[in-house]
């Protein structure tokens, strides 16, 4: 589209392989690294030593990351039912979080209107129509597959199968990054630990960068 930088989408992680002389030139640029750049990851929140000050005017503070299951297509390339198989492994890996990260999933497919309107009020539901998701073939079988969990202080959220196969949130009122921060990583360490134990794989941390 003519208000996009650039578009591209793999279909699965071979095509980042497969199609390198494409997507490695894209990556670099977007992110602006050089061509021997390495992908780190460090979720260690006690490496955090400051903080916003509680008296900044900060309505709210919410930091996402996506994740992709191993063994499943990634959303341009995903079939009808890898993304149902995505769904049924988070709702078993949802209901083992315990604590601060306990709380309910809620299907799109089905879904009650009064279950629609509250997440619609608390800002929580996605929704089709986005024409870039729609032109790579990420909103067939809409809205089957796909859905929302929160926590019961609606602090945690994970989006199953919106752009990535998993989008997982975490905010509250005000600004605190570190509480915020501590949230995400336990809650990214939960989906990890649940999602082994149920397919014996691991959650992709090198993910498909929205280009």
């Amino acid at each position: 589209f003519d208000n996009q930088h650039c578009g591209i989408y793999a279909g699965d992680w071979d095509s980042y392989k497969d199609f390198a002389e494409v997507f490695d030139p894209i990556i670099q640029e977007y992110h602006g690294i050089s061509a021997d750049a390495k992908h780190t990851s460090d979720m260690d929140f006690s490496k955090i030593t400051g903080n916003v000050n509680p008296e900044a005017p900060v309505h709210s503070t919410r930091i996402r990351v996506g994740r992709s299951i191993d063994g499943f297509g990634l959303s341009p390339g995903i079939t009808k039912e890898q993304r149902v198989g995505v769904e049924d492994l988070m709702k078993k890996a949802f209901g083992k979080f315990e604590g601060e990260l306990a709380g309910e999933y809620f299907p799109l497919t089905g879904m009650d209107e009064a279950v629609r309107q509250q997440l619609v009020d608390d800002h929580f539901l996605f929704m089709s129509g986005d024409r870039n998701l729609q032109v790579a073939g990420m909103e067939r079988d809409w809205p089957e597959g796909r859905g929302i969990f929160h926590n019961k202080e609606k602090t945690f959220l994970v989006w199953v199968n919106e752009e990535d196969q998993l989008r997982i949130i975490s905010m509250e009122k005000k600004g605190d990054v570190l509480g915020v921060f501590k949230r995400l990583a336990s809650g990214i360490e939960a989906v990890r630990n649940t999602v082994k134990k149920e397919k014996s794989t691991d959650c992709d941390s090198a993910l498909i960068p929205l280009l």
